[in-house]
């Protein structure tokens, strides 16, 4: 059973070797608050003076010390992070543990989590495990954070909370035992004490007159794995250097004068003995435990090395073998010529198709031409355009203008199409590399592949968005009215011009119908009738209600021809899209309703033109993508 421990030991350097702790193995954690004399107790049990000593925290890394008995004579220690490195001089011990821990945490008090390993030969040792913790502190001190208290009782706590770990609680016999921060903290992870060892050190610094023997004897606070009292060096033997093995007589004298029922249960040999052989049954009880999940581990590990296949001899052809293959799979998914095709969802050049045709096109065909676009906008556009001087046709900058506003609506969608596709591009990726057995193999080779290709990806996102928004702009920059289905000015004015003639045909109908009939008065004389009739009365008023409707008609033509004179004579100039109305409104009107007969043409002109002109970029943005 002597050899468990050892072993245990070496298990703990691999798995820090490694970087990594598979199992937790059984341990002793010292835990106290800051100068309960935690660091004196450990140099009692090895019986050098090989700690750092100081005023405020000391131990501000966890030190792992491992004790290793030897039948040698010959007493040194080793650092894992120094190649195990021979020290025989336990001052360069404590030297070295200083240094390191000034490395780590830096030099005004800070902490830190990351352990110093020490290993001990020498053959008045037992074969221990042992875990040194900062001490417990209230106030923040030189760098320390302010929430030191909690990172010192975290770190203390992710120790302690091994289930195959002993906590070896150290308290001081002149502080109230319940009050104890570190049985507190031991309770909280181990309520049923199952694996807590208490220590009450500092027994001779207790007022005269009092004892600590209900407290030894368990009867104030109950400890399973019971209380040992011991007595450390003082400050003022520290300073003086005297030998720790002249400090355990006199350790031992104290306990017989003063507690002799309790002596031979008291004292650094007696914990030194109890800690080694509550760690040898507590490593026994988990040894069936620890052998099942290192077998586990170990199968696990054992499979993923079988996965890896035999040793690579000629590295160079495998790899260019692997990502010829990886090319390969890559544009047969684009292409669609893969052997397993997905028969779920839409994957490779299929989605890629699906996001130009479908997605991108259904996106530009929902943009509304004259989105955002309002009537008075159209007209204060067209009298921003003619300035102060009146001016007989609108003007072709006021088209432009509003034309180039519209387009641009184009280019977020035509945006959204690109970065659509680098998804898809993204995910090829991924499929490849799981379809590939070969590349299983070399996790690392994966994630060197997938990085380059998704660097190239990103790469070519931005110049693919530059040339999009390139090609917007070459729309904005010229305004091509000669194009062959763009609606011309010429077209729509005499459209307009045929649709207010009919309009006003049908009024001057219904003015002739709706002229009342004149009914003959009933109270006239039949003489008076006659009379009428003799002297041609009836036709001298029929006379009168023609010569009435000629020259309503006369006028209605001439109003008429005066309205559309501007119109026809625009239908027939050469320059069609200058043709128009001045703006002469002070307010653009909102409601159709209330424009003028000019106000009307000048709208329905610029907004046929806008869509057609829009309709012309839109096929050629969807051309140029498909």
């Amino acid at each position: 059973m002597d050899r468990l421990i050892p072993v245990i030991n070496k298990l703990q350097d691999v798995f820090a070797t490694v970087g990594r702790e598979y199992i937790q193995l059984p341990q002793i954690v010292v835990m106290g608050t800051q100068s309960s004399g935690k660091s004196s107790v450990l140099e009692n049990i090895v019986g050098k003076d090989f700690l750092p000593r100081g005023a405020g925290i000391v131990t501000r890394r966890p030190l792992i010390l491992q004790l290793v008995h030897t039948e040698e004579t010959e007493e040194y220690g080793r650092f894992l992070h120094l190649n195990d490195e021979k020290f025989d001089d336990f001052s360069e011990i404590k030297e070295e543990i200083q240094r390191e821990t000034d490395r780590v945490s830096g030099t005004n008090k800070a902490i830190s989590s990351d352990p110093i390993r020490l290993t001990i030969y020498s053959p008045h040792v037992l074969n221990l495990t042992l875990v040194d913790t900062p001490g417990i502190t209230k106030v923040p001190v030189g760098d320390q954070p302010a929430d030191i208290e909690k990172q010192v009782r975290d770190l203390v706590v992710s120790y302690i909370k091994n289930p195959n770990c002993l906590i070896l609680s150290v308290t001081p016999a002149n502080a109230d035992l319940a009050t104890s921060e570190a049985l507190k903290i031991a309770k909280y992870v181990d309520p049923e004490g199952n694996r807590t060892l208490a220590v009450l050190t500092k027994l001779d610094l207790m007022d005269k007159g009092t004892d600590a023997l209900d407290v030894l004897t368990g009867r104030i606070i109950p400890v399973k794995l019971g209380i040992i009292g011991m007595v450390n060096r003082s400050q003022y033997d520290i300073n003086v250097n005297k030998p720790i093995r002249e400090a355990l007589l006199e350790e031992e004298k104290f306990f017989k004068q003063n507690y002799p029922g309790l002596a031979s249960k008291s004292g650094t040999i007696y914990l030194a003995r109890t800690l080694n052989k509550l760690l040898m049954h507590h490593i026994r009880e988990c040894l069936p435990e620890l052998k099942s999940r290192i077998n586990v581990t170990l199968n696990q590990h054992q499979a993923t090395l079988t996965n890896y296949g035999e040793p690579v001899r000629e590295r160079g052809p495998l790899l260019l073998q692997i990502i010829t293959k990886f090319a390969t799979i890559y544009c047969s998914i684009i292409e669609g010529t893969a052997r397993d095709i997905q028969t779920t969802e839409l994957s490779g050049g299929a989605r890629i198709g699906y996001i130009f045709y479908d997605i991108f096109g259904r996106a530009l065909r929902s943009v509304d031409p004259l989105a955002g676009l309002t009537r008075s906008d159209i007209l204060t556009a067209i009298r921003n355009a003619t300035g102060p001087r009146p001016v007989l046709f609108v003007p072709e900058i006021a088209f432009e203008l509003l034309v180039r506003r519209q387009v641009k609506r184009l280019e977020d969608p035509s945006l959204r199409c690109v970065e659509l596709v680098y998804e898809e591009l993204q995910r090829i990726i991924q499929y490849c590399i799981r379809s590939i057995q070969d590349l299983q193999r070399f996790p690392h080779l994966q994630e060197r592949i997938v990085e380059v290709l998704m660097g190239l990806l990103r790469q070519r996102v931005s110049p693919t968005n530059q040339m999009v928004e390139n090609l917007i702009s070459i729309e904005l920059a010229y305004t091509n009215t000669n194009h062959p289905d763009f609606v011309g000015g010429a077209a729509i004015v005499s459209d307009w011009v045929l649709r207010e003639q009919s309009r006003q045909k049908k009024r001057k109908q219904q003015l002739a119908n709706a002229a009342p009939a004149q009914e003959d008065k009933k109270t006239t004389s039949k003489g008076e009738s006659f009379g009428v009739w003799l002297l041609g009365g009836r036709s001298a008023n029929k006379e009168k209600e023609q010569a009435a409707a000629a020259s309503a008609e006369a006028s209605t033509e001439h109003e008429t021809e005066d309205t559309l004179a501007p119109l026809v004579e625009s239908s027939h100039s050469t320059s069609v899209d200058t043709s128009g109305w001045k703006f002469h409104s002070d307010s653009p009107a909102e409601n159709l309703s209330d424009l003028s007969t000019k106000q009307k043409m000048e709208v329905e002109l610029i907004e046929k033109l806008i869509k057609s002109y829009f309709n012309i970029v839109r096929k050629n943005i969807l051309d140029r993508s498909f």
